[in-house]
């Protein structure tokens, strides 16, 4: 650097101090805003959610091309379901502990009243969520209907800034399956049905979303509560093999995991029986490895501490 680069530098360095100064409450503001509170800073739960819905008569647009899907905020929740699970951790590794698994629905309560709940668990367990297509439809439905209904969603907005709830490319709180796995969209996006069946997951075997309506006009709530529970678990599972691969689960960790799930599901098959259906459907299966990660070659191990690879790394 010559002298008159160097005399540029400080006057540059003076005038950004000077105003550093003269702005150093705004500064503040703004570093305290950046900053995550502490106590949401590491996700201790994990929560899959799937929403089944029904068109909104009652706002829906009379014109509408009854073809056409209607917009988030056009759907009426009838069922929300979910799986909360325990998050453990060994270093920086994860495994995952089932609290429960059911379903919130209208027979029962009313949309105000699924909302309101699904926020205050956000607000009491601070999750890591799950979705499938969530960003697009499950997440933009909860956020949408709460404002017909005027509610608040406090630690919704109070996770980091840049990487909190609906920080899009960041899946430490939410975790949009359909998303990430298409790589943001740069890939073709998979549905649920067709990525649980290659894996060796039963899918969608006990229902389809396009028939909820006519199942809630009928009253047959039990059946879409059930439908939405497999969409769940099907998530939950998918969400198991994708942490393997991204490292938050070690393989002895996703294994417990999946090990933990089917005790689950054995012991409470006998009061819920499509979960008995689900496990029974998921532990015939004939693909590779719908279940446990084989551990035979054991984890990768650390990379050497050379900024390249050497010759002898990669030849033969």
């Amino acid at each position: 650097m010559n002298r008159y680069a160097s005399a540029a530098s400080k006057v540059d360095a003076e005038v950004f101090f000077e105003w550093l100064a003269r702005h150093e409450k705004q500064r503040a503001s703004a570093i305290l805003f950046l900053i995550p509170d502490s106590n949401m800073a590491t996700p201790q739960h994990l929560l899959v959610i799937d929403l089944e819905t029904r068109p909104d008569l009652a706002i829906l647009p009379t014109d509408r091309d009854p073809d056409a899907f209607a917009k988030p905020i056009q759907h009426e929740i009838v069922t929300l379901g979910f799986l909360l699970a325990r998050i453990e951790r060994e270093g920086e590794r994860e495994r995952y502990l089932v609290r429960k698994l059911g379903s919130a629905c209208i027979a029962d309560r009313g949309e105000r009243e699924i909302l309101a709940g699904f926020w205050q668990m956000i607000d009491k367990q601070k999750p890591r969520v799950v979705t499938w297509n969530g960003r697009s439809f499950d997440a933009a439905v909860l956020k949408q209907r709460s404002l017909i209904h005027g509610l608040t969603a406090v630690n919704w907005h109070r996770t980091d800034p840049r990487f909190g709830y609906d920080y899009r490319y960041e899946s430490n709180w939410h975790c949009d399956l359909m998303d990430v796995l298409s790589d943001f969209g740069a890939s073709p996006r998979l549905g649920l049905d067709e990525t649980a069946i290659a894996l060796g997951l039963p899918g969608k075997w006990n229902g389809h979303g396009d028939n909820v309506a006519e199942q809630a006009a009928a009253g047959d709530y039990a059946a879409i509560n059930q439908y939405c529970e497999g969409d769940v678990l099907n998530t939950y599972l998918l969400y198991l093999r994708w942490a393997h691969f991204s490292s938050r689960l070690s393989t002895h960790g996703h294994n417990a995991s999946v090990q933990n799930l089917r005790d689950y599901l054995e012991a409470g098959r006998i009061q819920h029986s499509h979960w008995g259906e689900f496990l029974d459907r998921w532990q015939t299966s004939a693909r590779p490895c719908p279940a446990s990660v084989p551990e035979a070659l054991g984890e990768p191990g650390p990379q050497p501490p050379e900024s390249h690879l050497r010759s002898e790394d990669v030849l033969p």
